[in-house]
């Protein structure tokens, strides 16, 4: 059996073959190493969504959905996820808008607070769930694309603040978005023949017909006595 050749130098020759095979066992062994413990860099990957987390609340995917166009009048709603992690319920008492103005908070069903229960999460905007109105959200849709700093107001927490994206009511957002501006109202039809302010028929309109001279009202003059209509007395 030939041996390898060995080189003037004295060292043995590897082939290409097992050269490439250790590069490869390397760089995976280096990549695992890089990818173990509590400090990995993919435990680092957070979600593009605004979120927040104040104590026992999170505030996640945060969002203010203006009309479908820039410069639409009509209102605008806020929509979230808000878990609460503590062992108590919590309120939701508020939520403001940085710059000024604030959405109206409405339970799913009924009246009353929006509670978030302990252990538990709610999602504000969509059909079925709690919501929350910006009447006036004009101002709101020259942001489209941007970000707006909301603060949630919490019973307990207190402010929870967060930059949440400004997105029109289309596509997805569409089901958890404002409901479209109403139509104007049309103007009533004006009567045949209206009266003005002191009860009377307008000008134009025509009058009943006076009884005869001499009957009293409501009743039908009768003539003379030995007289019939339409012969002359003799």
């Amino acid at each position: 059996m030939s041996l390898p050749q060995t080189p003037s130098g004295g060292t043995p020759r590897l082939r290409r073959g097992a050269v490439a095979a250790c590069a490869v066992v390397l760089s995976t062994a280096a990549l695992t190493a890089c990818g173990a413990g509590n400090n990995a860099e993919s435990l680092g990957i957070k979600p593009d969504n605004p979120s927040v987390t104040v104590d026992t609340i999170s505030v996640q995917n945060a969002n203010v959905i203006t009309q479908p166009e820039s410069g639409k009048a009509g209102p605008a709603a806020v929509s979230a996820t808000i878990f609460n992690k503590g062992n108590e319920d919590q309120t939701v008492d508020s939520i403001a808008l940085q710059g000024g103005g604030s959405a109206k908070l409405s339970p799913a069903q009924g009246a009353g607070p929006v509670v978030v229960p302990a252990q538990g999460k709610i999602v504000i905007g969509g059909q079925g769930n709690p919501s929350a109105v910006i009447e006036d959200g004009l101002a709101l849709t020259k942001n489209i694309g941007g970000v707006q700093n909301v603060v949630f107001g919490l019973s307990k927490t207190g402010a929870v603040k967060l930059d949440a994206f400004v997105v029109p009511s289309a596509s997805y957002y569409k089901d958890f978005g404002p409901s479209a501006a109403p139509s104007p109202a049309a103007a009533p039809a004006s009567p045949a023949n209206p009266a003005d302010e002191s009860g009377q028929p307008a000008t134009g309109a025509s009058a009943p017909a006076s009884p005869a001279a001499g009957a009293p009202a409501g009743e039908e003059a009768v003539p003379p006595a030995g007289e019939e209509q339409g012969e002359p007395t003799g």
